[in-house]
């Protein structure tokens, strides 16, 4: 799970926009992300990849010079059915990702 993350975090640094604050909101967001799927207990570890899993696609699909807003709309949907499960026991998470995908949305990705 470290390697999708550290994949994800590139792929955030590697995204073109043009105001750089959203970027440092971005590259925040994930820090955040990183920290909190890594606090996942063991036996939540398969639940918190597909977290991250679904954050590097949708992240992968947003920062391709030619957008395919189809695979972008799937990613973002399975990122948040996949951080649905942690409502209750990582509340933290939850808002993260949320976070991640409303600014996504204002960003027109």
């Amino acid at each position: 799970m470290k390697d999708t993350l550290s994949k994800l975090e590139n792929l955030v640094r590697r995204i073109k926009l043009e105001n750089p604050k959203n970027k440092e909101k971005l590259v925040k967001l994930i820090e955040e992300l990183k920290r909190e799927i890594s606090g996942v207990p063991a036996p939540d570890a398969e639940k918190a990849r597909s977290v991250a899993n679904f954050a590097e696609t949708a992240f992968h699909e947003a920062s391709k010079s030619q957008k395919d807003t189809g695979l972008i709309d799937l990613a973002m949907e399975g990122l948040e059915e996949s951080v649905k499960t942690f409502e209750v026991s990582h509340p933290q998470l939850v808002r993260i990702v949320n976070d991640i995908c409303s600014l996504l949305a204002r960003l027109g990705i």
